[in-house]
């Protein structure tokens, strides 16, 4: 029996029985797509994170204080704070690195009739350096401006769009808190960072913050951003150690620290290590349907043998070949496997589409996930797909003549 005609009844008996064969493909159509799915995610998840991390700046270090020191009565006090002098010192000692202080209040906005709460952050141009955070319009903060503690102010852009709507901010002053200050520039957009609106922010020179909003010097967190790639493991190490001798408690010397350094690139690591084995696990169970799809194949075209038996009979009587029956049934359940897999491949694009755009996250496509799970349908068709195809073919032809 030629080929083209085996391919030719192969088609013809599936669709004989469209609803059954469409069934049948429903669970190869629901794994293929939960797998491609999960995985899509799992790698949209992955990238999410990674831009959140960059988007806080490259090659990043972030000391602050922390942990603070028992008192009496077993109650932990306040950390000291960082100081300018520590700082100055950390620009003069350390090589390749850029710094800024931050220091941070939650103030509210007022332009006109508009009243909008938002963070306010206080620190020096190189903030901008470090987080690689362009001017849309206007300037930064000029070296007499951070020394005097000017009232000048930079907008990202949501508090720009909330405050002033369409209308350009440079050159009017906002009340922050109990405090003025004139907006000198607008920030180009970042999004969201860490799951937070990064453009709702409002940055001032970080002598403004301290001495008209928080009333203080203190100085919480230091930005300190590595120019050399690969390198911000030994600085971190350096900075560890140069900030337990300036803070050590001589009178305690197994004090624990009293401070942090945190390696922002560390952290991305770790995330997208926990990412990945997490999409990995949701793929694996996804992946169970697949196996069910495939029994489900499997239970339909033995049954499908059963009902044809008298007709497998005949083909064998008139001259048909063991193997053209073998074929005939192989190429049913493959061609049943494929259609499940490729459906499944655009419902799991599909899902992977709406789920990363009401989740906020970065549309991705793999290229290999999608061939893989359509192969991994073929497959299923084929193994499951020999059994039944194996006991057709060895039907013997007078017991199937004699069925009813």
């Amino acid at each position: 029996m030629r080929t083209l005609d085996i391919f030719r009844m192969s088609f013809t008996a599936i669709a004989r029985n469209k609803v059954r064969s469409v069934l049948t493909a429903l669970g190869i159509v629901i794994g293929v797509a939960s797998v491609i799915a999960m995985v899509h995610l799992g790698q949209s998840a992955t990238q999410s994170v990674t831009d959140s991390i960059s988007s806080m700046g490259s090659n990043l270090l972030i000391a602050q204080t922390g942990r603070g020191q028992r008192g009496r009565g077993g109650v932990a006090g306040m950390p000291p704070a960082f100081t300018h002098d520590d700082v100055q010192t950390i620009i003069e000692e350390f090589d390749d690195v850029i710094v800024a202080p931050l220091v941070n209040s939650q103030q509210s906005l007022v332009y006109g009739n508009v009243n909008h709460s938002v963070s306010i952050t206080g620190t020096t141009n190189e903030y901008f350096a470090i987080r690689n955070w362009n001017l849309a319009t206007g300037r930064f903060f000029e070296d007499g401006e951070s020394e005097s503690s000017a009232t000048v102010c930079i907008l990202g852009k949501t508090a720009a769009e909330t405050m002033f709507g369409q209308q350009d901010p440079l050159g009017h002053t906002l009340r922050v808190g109990r405090t003025s200050c004139e907006v000198i520039g607008t920030l180009e957009p970042k999004g969201s960072s860490m799951g937070q609106d990064a453009d709702d922010v409002l940055i001032m020179p970080v002598g403004t913050v301290q001495q008209r909003l928080i009333g203080n010097l203190d100085i919480r967190q230091i930005y300190i951003s590595a120019t050399v790639d690969g390198t911000t493991g030994r600085i971190k190490a350096d900075l560890e150690r140069f900030f337990r001798e300036r803070r050590a408690n001589p009178g305690n010397r197994n004090a624990e620290d009293d401070f942090f350094v945190r390696d922002m690139q560390e952290i991305a690591d770790t995330l997208e290590g926990t990412t990945r084995v997490l999409t990995l696990l949701l793929a694996s169970i996804a992946a169970v349907s697949l196996l069910v799809g495939g029994i489900g194949i499997m239970n339909i075209m033995l049954v499908s043998v059963t009902e044809r038996t008298r007709e497998i009979g005949i083909r064998i009587a008139i001259g048909a070949q063991v193997r053209d029956v073998l074929v005939q049934f192989l190429v049913e359940s493959i061609a049943i496997s494929t259609l499940g897999g490729f459906i499944g491949v655009v419902l799991g694009v599909g899902a992977t589409w709406f789920a990363t755009d009401k989740m906020n996250m970065p549309f991705t496509l793999s290229v290999e996930t999608m061939l893989l799970g359509f192969g991994f349908s073929v497959v299923v068709g084929i193994i499951f797909g020999f059994v039944p195809a194996r006991k057709a073919a060895n039907l013997n032809p007078i017991e199937a003549l004699r069925h009813e």
